[in-house]
């Protein structure tokens, strides 16, 4: 197993600032797809000729995670991907104990590293027999994936498009009997929400809330049913309300906007809308 056998998938939204520190800490070797949702031809003109491993995919608009990370997968043609956030950055050592997880357990599905805030880490190998632990899920800013075992499974959830999707793939992964595991050898810094440009972060703020209501509505939906996710939303639904009255009083603008669109993402939800707000964001 080397490095030719990964492709590494990253997909972004108005992230070149983030994308081009994450790709510093990349082997030039390895084949990295960059998918940007957007049509932003700068963007992949600027990625590609500094870093020659990169090829940019352009969406054309933002399509959201899951279908982005869909794109990308579909243009893999390597044994192994690694699906990673913008944000995040990797040790020397991450994609060789990637390899030798994958050779001690050659079952998984899915492979997870131990996620750790200081970009200057420990990145040395637990001497210990026990580093893998099976788990149900992992989080999303970094899935190894073994290709060959979503043949029957497919990839992301399309109707995501922000939060649990990652959640509901390792649901489906489980539920096909395939493994899951995290490898507490594994490090790769994740700084977490520093994945667009700070001069649209508050809009950023706003979609996210909405899609965080949303896909929590639909997940719920997809594996306990309509009625449960009704009864589980009505409290949500009065009490984003009282939060939007609460800070109008205050004067407070922006958290008001915030329970504001949690109230909109639920509503959404509940209607059986698709996940159709995007981000307002002049270019």
């Amino acid at each position: 197993m080397s490095i030719k056998d990964i492709t590494i998938i990253i997909t972004s939204f108005r992230s070149e600032k983030a994308i081009r520190e994450c790709l510093k800490f990349i082997d030039s070797e390895c084949k990295v797809i960059n998918v940007e949702n957007s049509d932003n031809a700068v963007h992949k003109k600027n990625i590609e000729k500094e870093f020659k491993n990169v090829e940019c995919i352009l969406s054309g608009e933002n399509i959201g995670y899951a279908r982005g990370n869909n794109i990308g997968l579909k243009n893999t043609k390597t044994k192994y991907a690694l699906i990673l956030n913008p944000d995040a950055k990797l040790f020397p050592k991450t994609l060789e104990n990637f390899f030798l997880a994958a050779e001690k357990k050659p079952d998984f599905a899915i492979m997870g590293p131990s996620m750790v805030r200081n970009s200057s880490g420990d990145n040395n190998p637990d001497s210990s027999s026990d580093s893998i632990k099976s788990v149900d899920s992992i989080k999303g800013y970094a899935m190894f994936l073994n290709l060959s075992q979503f043949k029957e499974i497919g990839f992301f959830d399309e109707n995501f498009f922000l939060y649990l999707e990652e959640i509901d793939l390792c649901r489906r992964v489980i539920r096909k009997g395939k493994k899951i595991y995290i490898d507490s050898n594994i490090k790769i810094f994740h700084e977490g929400a520093k994945s667009v440009d700070s001069s649209i972060s508050f809009e950023v703020e706003l979609t996210r809330n909405w899609h965080w209501m949303w896909s929590k509505f639909y997940f719920q939906k997809k594996y306990h049913g309509y009625f449960f996710s009704l009864i589980q939303a009505i409290p949500k639904l009065f009490s984003n309300v009282f939060k939007i009255i609460l800070h109008s009083l205050m004067f407070n603008k922006k958290k008001s906007l915030v329970y504001f669109y949690r109230l909109r993402g639920i509503i959404s939800a509940v209607l059986g809308q698709s996940s159709w707000y995007r981000p307002r964001i002049k270019t």
